[in-house]
């Protein structure tokens, strides 16, 4: 297991990015712009991280801040502006089924092989990706509903 990033749910982008890069000292290494979804996606990383983050084909090296900006406007209230912890694992479907034997709920199954969602015992949404590409669509997480949110 491998930590990726922190996610946090921003109202304000450019106050933001002045706070955490003019002032903090963090830098932008990447922003997606998806306007489908409608949302601003900025990673940033610390000054001694950059070159690790930045290194080799995209691959992601040192663990980062993720910005999300949604374009249409939404009060956070009761922490929803603080997203998810990251962590990239060697099998997703492995690693959920060992949480799921545990009697950890997961809360949004690894349907597209890829991308799984589960929560802390303290409401903690934690994402779990796939290293590398994603696996072939398997069951039972294929027909697995999603549970509460994440």
């Amino acid at each position: 297991m491998k930590y990726l990033h922190t996610m946090v749910r921003v109202a304000d982008l450019e106050a933001s990015l002045d706070f955490y890069c003019n002032k903090l000292g963090l830098a932008e290494v990447s922003r997606i712009d998806n306007e489908k979804g409608r949302f601003t996606l900025v990673f940033l990383c610390a000054p001694d991280d950059k070159e690790a983050a930045t290194a080799g084909s995209g691959v992601q090296r040192a663990p980062l801040v993720e910005l999300t900006f949604n374009w249409d406007p939404e009060a956070y209230q009761g922490g929803r502006n603080f997203g998810h912890l990251a962590y990239a694992v060697d099998d997703v479907y492995a690693a959920c089924q060992r949480l799921k034997d545990c009697g950890v709920v997961i809360n949004r199954p690894p349907r597209d092989g890829y991308m799984a969602f589960v929560r802390s015992p303290d409401n903690i949404s934690i994402e779990l990706l796939q290293k590398g590409e994603a696996l072939a669509p398997a069951e039972p997480w294929v027909s697995m509903p999603n549970v509460g949110v994440w």
